[in-house]
């Protein structure tokens, strides 16, 4: 078997209305679609949200990576992997072109589970055939006011959740204190509260000063208080708080992920397979975790992530976002997406390969030309 094309564009969903978390304001969703394709007619298809930067994604996968491919088999993930990393380690160690990478790996990983015959999480070791979620919203909306962000809640409470996340960080301190209490009000003590900063604390004076508050209101976590490179001052904010932090989302490689656990900075892990280096590097950062007991709650991308959490023994929750609620746009172009059951736990593909089918007519409408 032999890869004979790799083929990559941008697409761009577009949100009903604007959305936002406590430092950005998005109107649009922007994907880097990526396929590889093999003399044996197998293809095979990986994908990153872009942040806006989706073209230059899909630009680094044909003018750097495909050269690199062609010929190949794609069978070869650990060698491939090696050699599209290595190969550009001067200009791709991390962000952008890591996210090259992994929408190359996901689509080879898709290719070899489909040519094995096999789903995915059972090619990589089939630890479970369903695996638990959570609902995450919360988002910040011009209208959105305390009444209906306990709406909110409630609705993915009657979806069946008993674990909810939302947004923190964009208001005053004394303003979301309010906003935490109200929707720890609204599901109840019995149900657990996980909240995400992205990153918008500048020190750990103001992080702490903020997650302290939030104590009595018992969140599970609290996702990225600070940047993700500050890994120091993560530490100091893990250590400061009674309650953990997470964080991960976009990290890059293993080697970044050990130094967020050695140094402290993470207790729980969020690698994001369409961030880090894609399958091939998530599995190193889980099993990396597993050592040492420390969890994994990938963020986002809910329709490989639970293949990916049902293949490992140390997975916590897939991350979840219901389409209607106008924050995440990707299922528009998956074909048959997975979601959760009644009482949220989503069930995992059996087809082969990754389970996440593309619908290549939606693809065509969203297309960013």
């Amino acid at each position: 078997m032999e890869i004979t094309e790799v083929e990559s564009f941008p697409i761009k969903l577009p949100l009903e209305s604007p959305v936002s978390f406590s430092n950005r304001t998005l109107t649009y969703r922007d994907h880097a679609i990526t396929y590889v394709r093999t003399d044996t007619g197998h293809e095979g298809v990986g994908y990153s949200l872009g942040y806006e930067g989706a073209g230059l994604i899909a630009d680094a996968v044909e003018s750097m990576l495909e050269p690199l491919l062609v010929g190949e088999d794609p069978r070869d993930t650990e060698r491939l992997w090696h050699k599209m990393y290595n190969g550009n380690v001067q200009i791709g160690r991390t962000g952008l072109f890591l996210r090259a990478i992994s929408t190359v790996d996901i689509a080879l990983w898709d290719v070899k589970a489909k040519a094995a015959e096999m789903p995915l999480h059972k090619l990589l070791g089939g630890h479970s055939d369903s695996v638990p979620s959570y609902a995450s919203g919360g988002y910040y909306r011009d209208e959105k006011g305390h009444e209906a962000l306990r709406g909110e809640m409630r609705r993915y409470l009657d979806e069946g959740h008993d674990i909810v996340k939302m947004k923190v960080g964009r208001l005053s301190a004394d303003e979301e204190v309010e906003r935490v209490a109200a929707v720890r009000d609204e599901i109840g003590d019995e149900r657990t509260l996980l909240l995400d900063a992205n990153g918008v604390w500048g020190s750990s004076t103001e992080a702490l000063r903020n997650c302290r508050a939030f104590e009595p209101y018992d969140p599970y976590f609290i996702e990225e208080p600070v940047m993700i490179d500050r890994v120091d001052t993560m530490a100091e904010v893990n250590d400061g708080i009674d309650y953990p932090v997470a964080t991960g989302e976009l990290e890059g490689t293993r080697h970044n992920f050990a130094r967020l656990v050695d140094s402290g900075a993470a207790t729980i892990l969020q690698p994001d397979v369409t961030v880090c280096g894609g399958v091939t590097e998530w599995l190193k950062i889980a099993h990396y975790a597993s050592a040492y007991d420390v969890q994994i709650a990938p963020h986002y991308n809910w329709n490989i992530h639970a293949s990916l959490l049902g293949a490992i023994e140390n997975g916590l929750w897939v991350e979840y976002f219901y389409r209607d609620m106008d924050v995440k746009a990707f299922d528009d172009v998956v074909a048959d997406p997975v979601k959760p059951g009644d009482d949220g736990t989503i069930e995992l593909p059996d087809r082969p390969g990754h389970g996440v089918p593309i619908d290549k007519d939606a693809l065509a409408k969203f297309a960013d030309d």
